[in-house]
């Protein structure tokens, strides 16, 4: 508990003292792995603000697994998904920045080996990363 006041504090304290300058409009691509990992990504973002953004993902990925034994041996699986998450965005240093937020996502999975097994899914998460604006270069 006490460490979890400790980041919010930090959070607080950092969102009033410095913000990062958010783009109108910036589009992007995401690539995953693993099993059931997040596959491709196509991203857009739109600003909010000077320091507040939303994020839209439509992706996709797939799961293919063979081990051999009987008629369960073949496994395929899709899922498509798409995925909204509010940023706070802050400047850590000149283009360098750091963003935190909430989002949901809604998914579509399919079992190519079992026609019964198809549904939708509805996930709720966040995501907290850093980014570098390349637009400052040119600048």
């Amino acid at each position: 508990m006490k460490k979890a006041l400790f980041i919010l504090s930090i959070i607080t304290s950092l969102s009033t003292n410095t913000s990062a300058q958010v783009n109108p409009h910036a589009i992007g691509v995401r690539l995953g792995g693993g099993s059931f990992g997040s596959g491709a990504e196509i991203s857009y973002q739109h600003g909010l603000g000077e320091a507040n953004r939303l994020e839209i993902d439509l992706g996709w990925s797939t799961y293919k697994a063979n081990n051999g034994f009987g008629k369960d041996s073949y496994k395929h699986y899709t899922h498509t998904f798409l995925t909204g998450i509010y940023h706070w965005d802050w400047n850590l240093v000149s283009s360098l920045n750091w963003y935190v937020g909430p989002g949901a996502q809604l998914g579509f999975y399919q079992d190519r080996y079992d026609d019964n097994n198809d549904g939708i899914t509805l996930s709720l998460g966040g995501q907290i990363g850093i980014e570098y604006d390349f637009n400052e270069l040119g600048a």
